[in-house]
């Protein structure tokens, strides 16, 4: 476990370092291990503190079990607070926690993705600083793991865990088209998904639905096509989206959809099913976060995890992914107890990480001091798979302001309904991004 928990030590290393509903405020009881949770939140009055939380852990996400066990734990060591809680499907939360920042209404603690998502946020003056706080958390939680929630200095963000996009694979549908271990060249992926395609095998499934699932599938392409450093400037806007890479990369993906390595009907379908199709064994590959370790934990003996394999070996390498340290808890600005909602939001998100980590949902952002013996073999696959890391790039729609975000999005939706080709795209959307 030494190779895990030096990790931590190389979070530094990645560049430019959020992808996943019906409310709910149910608490499940805390399991047989407990994180410690002794620096409580004080308050000197008999009545309980009021504290509310939005989250995206609805109860078909796969970290809902970590943030059930955690408020429980939680709310056990500080019957001092009561904490309302309720969770919101990863989509409509993007919109709700918005709606919410704009008319000044966010709730005491929110979750929110670091990086230019939580910076509008910072720079409207919504967020409050949780630098006091920290103080008290520093020897748990690395400063390296903080870099996307860092701004001017200040941190406005709690971190709990941290993810990549990988490519998941099932080997029992790959042996029946005549592979025994996941593609490693782009070359060979593809002849993999003709021969699967010719079984009667769709090789990916992808939700058309939510957006950012098809942003797992286009940046990995886009990344291995022109390199981590080349996509990181065009997010940052400096570089232009309009070149031979890009479009090159954008036709690759849309010539995929054209070969019917893409499940057809996954234009009308939402993650959910589209993971719940993989797991029943319909798609022989599902790219998407490595927080979906934990789903599929019982179908774990038959999958393999691998990275996408680079397509242009010039600019690109292996070890270049796409994700990092992003899923934190923030603290409202216009909290009643700032104070409070700061001490708890550093206690909620060591609990998220603590069993978010043990469920499978990720690498750890805090230290881990607690038995990891009973890790699923998938997350220690992605633990290799990030020892080897190089650099890594913020999600698309995380890394940018909401604004370019959204515009950048819009094209993606066109991508994937094939209403435009690479050329479009690049061109389009740097002249969009440029007004």
């Amino acid at each position: 476990m030494k190779k895990i928990i030096s990790l931590l030590l190389a979070v530094g290393m990645l560049v430019s370092l959020v992808g996943c509903g019906k409310n709910s405020t149910t608490q499940a009881p805390a399991t047989t291990e407990t994180p410690a949770a002794t620096k409580a939140p004080t308050e000197t009055s008999s009545k309980p503190t009021d504290l509310t939380m939005w989250c995206i852990a609805v109860e078909s996400d796969s970290n809902r079990h970590a943030y059930e066990t955690a408020i429980a734990d939680f709310q056990k060591a500080h019957p001092e607070i009561n904490l309302k809680w309720e969770a919101t499907q990863n989509q409509d939360y993007k919109t709700k926690i918005k709606a919410a920042a704009a008319a000044n209404e966010l709730p005491d603690i929110f979750f929110t993705w670091g990086g230019g998502f939580l910076r509008e946020f910072v720079d409207a003056n919504r967020v409050y600083c949780l630098d006091d706080a920290y103080a008290n958390y520093s020897s748990e939680l690395p400063d390296k793991v903080l870099t996307n929630h860092k701004y001017d200095g200040k941190l406005y963000g709690a971190p709990t865990n941290y993810n990549v996009v990988a490519m998941f694979a099932n080997m029992e549908l790959l042996k029946q088209a005549g592979y025994d271990k996941v593609p490693g060249t782009y070359e060979e992926l593809m002849a993999c998904c003709d021969a699967l395609v010719k079984k009667g095998i769709i090789p990916f499934g992808c939700s058309g639905k939510e957006t950012w699932c098809v942003t797992e599938y286009l940046e990995s392409i886009i990344e291995k096509s022109v390199g981590a450093s080349a996509l990181t400037d065009m997010y940052l806007g400096k570089a232009s989206w309009n070149n031979e890479g890009v479009v090159k990369a954008v036709d690759n993906f849309q010539e995929m959809i054209k070969k019917k390595y893409f499940d057809p009907e996954g234009i009308a379908l939402s993650n959910d099913e589209v993971k719940a199709n993989f797991i029943a064994g319909k798609y022989a590959f599902y790219v998407n976060g490595t927080w979906n370790c934990a789903s599929f934990v019982d179908i774990a003996d038959k999958v393999q995890i691998a990275e996408f394999p680079v397509i242009d070996s010039t600019k690109s390498q292996l070890g270049e992914l796409i994700g990092g340290p992003s899923d934190s808890l923030a603290v409202s600005a216009t909290s009643k107890n700032p104070e409070i909602a700061a001490k708890a939001a550093f206690e909620l998100a060591k609990g998220v990480c603590h069993y978010g980590y043990l469920d499978g949902n990720g690498l750890p952002a805090w230290k881990v001091d607690y038995d990891t013996s009973k890790l699923n073999k998938l997350t220690l696959a992605v633990a290799d798979i990030m020892n080897n890391s190089k650099q890594s790039v913020l999600f698309g729609d995380g890394i940018q302001s909401a604004d370019n975000a959204n515009i950048y999005l819009d094209y993606v939706n066109q991508i994937y309904a094939s209403a435009i080709d690479g050329k479009t795209f690049a061109e389009s959307l740097d002249k969009d991004l440029k007004k």
